[in-house]
């Protein structure tokens, strides 16, 4: 009888720790946006801790994952990326748009076409039913490039009305290393403790304000009660 009670205690302590292993949770993380403005430096930036030696165009899915703590609870955040060219990815996208819990959008601060086709981005999410109840946000990559032609404060409007936190950085200076970091972990905390990236309850004027002088009443304030706010300062350069 003793030897069953110790078998049966050593088998519900293996059960015990197989379900704690079973229970971490698994966020599934889609990184958008055109060819070539640096979703997979970013993605790797996070996951591998450094830039890659050589970067090549993603042909269909590229797919990294890190497993982090988040307060007392272990997780692990997937990292989609997608190929930006239409003719590599169509017949990838129903999986690709699949449980997803949050979406990043891409651009490059030094080609403008590259913001002016988000909209376009945010469109294909929306028919995969990735609206704003989901945390988004928005990253303007290679903000330590000298030929800057996308205006902070025309990115941040942008990000405002369409209820995004806009974070520029870079994944290639080895400098804002922690800015990636802190892009990413800020987005764990979001989805750990079920929270929208910003509030969508501001009012009308504040707005029509951020829309007539390119800086967001909502966007930059810090709320005290939320320590892992980065809205003090959209950009992390």
């Amino acid at each position: 009888m003793s030897n069953l009670n110790e078998i049966n205690g050593n088998n519900v302590g293996t059960f015990a720790s197989a379900s704690a292993k079973k229970s971490k949770r698994i966020f599934k993380i889609i990184v958008v946006g055109d060819s070539n403005v640096g979703k997979t430096c970013l993605t790797y930036r996070f996951c591998e801790g450094k830039f890659p030696s050589r970067t090549e165009a993603t042909i269909g899915v590229d797919f990294r994952e890190r497993s982090i703590k988040i307060g007392s609870e272990d997780v692990k955040l997937q990292l989609w990326d997608t190929a930006g060219q239409e003719r590599f990815r169509r017949s990838m996208l129903p999986h690709y748009y699949r449980n997803v819990h949050a979406v990043v959008f891409v651009y490059d601060m030094t080609k403008p076409n590259s913001f002016n086709s988000l909209p376009i981005w945010l469109q294909e999410c929306e028919e995969h039913y990735l609206t704003g109840d989901i945390p988004r946000l928005l990253i303007g990559n290679k903000c330590d490039e000298p030929a800057q032609s996308v205006p902070t404060q025309t990115a941040q409007r942008f990000a405002d009305s369409h209820s995004m936190p806009l974070f520029e950085t870079s994944a290639k200076d080895d400098s804002k290393a922690n800015h990636v970091e802190s892009i990413f972990l800020t987005l764990a905390h979001k989805l750990v403790n079920s929270r929208p990236m910003m509030s969508r309850n501001y009012s009308k004027a504040e707005d029509s304000a951020s829309r007539d002088t390119g800086f967001s009443l909502h966007g930059n304030q810090r709320n005290s009660d939320d320590p892992e706010d980065y809205d003090e300062d959209p950009c992390l350069c």
